[in-house]
Parts: C-alpha cells; structure tokens; sequence
C-alpha cells in the first residue's frame, strides 16, 4: 500500500474502534506501519489516578516488561510530562526533551528496555477529548535502523491524533467501569450524550433515548433523514454527512457544529464520526451503520468543551484547556489544579491565549466565550 492509502485505511480504522475497544490493539498495529515502525501505544491515566495501557500486538512483551517494572523508570515520559508536552495537544518527539539537559539516552530505560525490544525514538500526542481522562498516543522506532520523527512526521501524527480524539469521545464513554459488562444496545442507552446512527444513504437506523430528546427541538427527523433546524447549520451538517458517507474521511472536516435552541435555551455540540464496516460488537443492531452523529449537550453551568473551544478560537488543546476552565470563571490556580498541571504553567498558557485571541483580561475571554463558544 502507498503511504497515503495506509493512512486512509487506518482512519478507517480508527473510526471502527470507537465501537469497539478490542480493536484499539489492531489500530495501534496500523498507526505504526503508516510510518514503518516497531508499533504503537496509548498510555492513559483518569483524574482518580488509575492508568493503563493499550499496545499494537508487536508491543506485546515491551508491554509486560512496562507493567512489570520498566514503567516506574520511564524517563521519557517523566521529561515529556515536566514539559508540558502531554498537556499541549502538540505532536512531540525526542528532541523536544533534549533541553530538559538530562542524558536520557543513556539512562537505563534507554539501555536496558528500549533497547532489548528493539525501540529508542517516539513520537507522540496528547489525543483525550475527556479532561478526567487523560490519553498519550506513542509511536515507536528503532533508533538503530531509522532517524528521529521529522517534523513532516510529526505533522501526520497530529493528523491521526485529531481522528483519535474525536473517535475516543465515544469510546471513552463505553469504557467507562458501570458500561464495562452491559451490551452495546444497553450501554449506548445508558450513556449521556445522544448517539444517532446512519446508514449508507444517510437515514436514521438507530437512536439512543439522549439523543432522542433532541428531536422536536434543535433536531427533527424527515424521512428517516437527521436534519437540523437552523437551516444555515443544516447545509454544513448535510454536507459534511454526505462527504463521510462518501467514504472521503481523509480530509473530514474535524470542526463540530455549533446548535443553540431559541425556544428552549440548549446548547449542543454535533460531532461525526465515519463507521466503514460493521463491527461485532453492534452485528444485533448496527449492522448498516455507517456514520455516528454525537449530540452532546453543553451545560451553562460547566466549562465549555475545550475540543470547541480549540477549533472556534484556533487554539491548541492544552491551551484551550486552560481556556475553558478560566473563562469558566475560575481561577489560574484553581483551573491548574483540576487540569493536573502546575500553576505557572497554566499562567504561562493563559498568556499565549490572551495572545492568539486578542484579549488581557480574564473577564474578556468570559466574554468572548459567552459570545462564540457554547457553555
């Protein structure tokens, strides 16, 4: 396959798996041939301390020997986490830690475990779209055979980890504990947000009770076809599902609609996700479904979400993190504390916020949230 086939196939992929977790092993597997390397990993961590890991199968043993040991000596992600850089939302590689001044290189999870299964260089993102859980998609080479990621590279990561937050905005739900032994059919009744289903020509073959709430008010239903009542929105939904639907997800557009309800005062976010095959987790129910459409609710009372936030106001995911929580209305410190982070660094990203959207103070960004971005 072309490198531009590969990476087609894995957004495919990707996609798939927000339906099914057992897969994330096997897309892993396909993120690391696009670039022809050893394999791929996501590291995740929720707010009440408990992690984990998921690996393509040829990260297989290099797992074991992380989970039994190696993983408390990772000196790589210990400098990463220090910089900020699992915070960003920015691709990052190896030269990005090198002015920490430490020799990770010669540190002995470089010599001892990098080394004995065959790894040495990443590549990396920052790809939750969940703010209590956080997730690090890690992509491993060969530091003996090939060179460092370039920053052409790096610039495809942040391609794919784009298409792997938005999946994982679905699949985050379904892996939380209380839906962990409950059927797809029974979870996706129990979950939150409402979740649509479409088949090839675009019509609704499933919805959840959340998302069913939504028809009658910013959403109705004609002809089986979803469509939204604001119709300047309806043109960008109706274009945007039959581009998906036309197997063109390359270039999926990755900015959500924006919904707001005159009559009732709600706010929604609509994401889309592309579904190129059954998987077999929904064979009972889901088996001509080809596209997912996501309604979450926006909540005045809580920040708004920072995938919004980043892609109205052009910023990066940590930095709309940081956003979202201060024009919330808390403070620097408070908003540190509940993004895990420090509070100098969340006072040096709320400075690069000011920058790239033009206001000084914290009640101007309030204000330009309240005004562009749902809350």
């Amino acid at each position: 396959m072309t490198d531009s086939n590969r990476l087609l196939a894995t957004i495919e992929a990707i996609y798939a798996a927000s339906l099914d977790y057992h897969q994330w092993p096997v897309v892993l597997g396909c993120v690391a041939d696009v670039f022809g390397d050893v394999g791929a990993v996501m590291l995740w961590r929720r707010d009440n301390e408990t992690f984990g890991s998921v690996a393509s199968p040829s990260l297989a043993a290099a797992q074991q020997d992380y989970i039994d040991g190696w993983g408390k000596q990772d000196i790589k992600a210990e400098l990463c986490e220090r910089s900020g850089l699992f915070f960003s939302g920015e691709p990052f590689t190896d030269r990005h830690i090198e002015s920490t001044g430490v020799d990770f290189l010669n540190h002995p999870f470089t010599t001892q475990f990098l080394t004995k299964h065959g790894l040495g260089w990443f590549g990396g993102i920052a790809v939750s779209p969940d703010p209590h859980v956080g997730v690090m998609l890690s992509i491993q080479r060969n530091f003996k055979i090939k060179p460092r990621y370039s920053d052409y590279e790096l610039e495809t990561i942040g391609i794919i980890g784009r298409h792997i937050e938005r999946s994982l905005r679905l699949s985050i739900r379904l892996l939380d504990a209380e839906l962990a032994n409950v059927g797809l059919g029974e979870a996706l009744t129990r979950i939150g947000i409402g979740v649509f289903a479409l088949d090839a020509r675009g019509r609704v073959v499933f919805s959840n009770p959340a998302a069913q709430g939504h028809v009658g008010d910013t959403l109705t239903i004609i002809d089986n076809q979803l469509r939204i009542r604001a119709s300047a929105v309806h043109e960008a939904f109706r274009d945007a599902v039959a581009h998906v639907l036309h197997g063109n997800i390359g270039n999926l557009e990755t900015r959500p609609i924006l919904l707001h309800s005159d009559e009732t005062g709600r706010r929604v976010v609509i994401h889309l996700l592309p579904i190129s095959a059954p998987v077999h987790l929904a064979e009972n129910f889901l088996t001509k479904t080809r596209a997912i459409v996501l309604v979450i609710e926006q909540k005045i009372d809580e920040p708004a979400d920072p995938a919004v936030v980043r892609d109205v106001l052009g910023l990066t995911l940590g930095e709309a993190r940081v956003a979202a929580m201060v024009g919330a209305g808390l403070a620097p410190r408070e908003a540190a504390h509940r993004l895990g982070i420090a509070e100098e660094t969340a006072r040096n990203v709320l400075k690069r916020v000011f920058g790239k959207t033009g206001v000084s103070r914290q009640s101007e960004l309030t204000a330009l949230l309240a005004r562009l971005v749902l809350r």
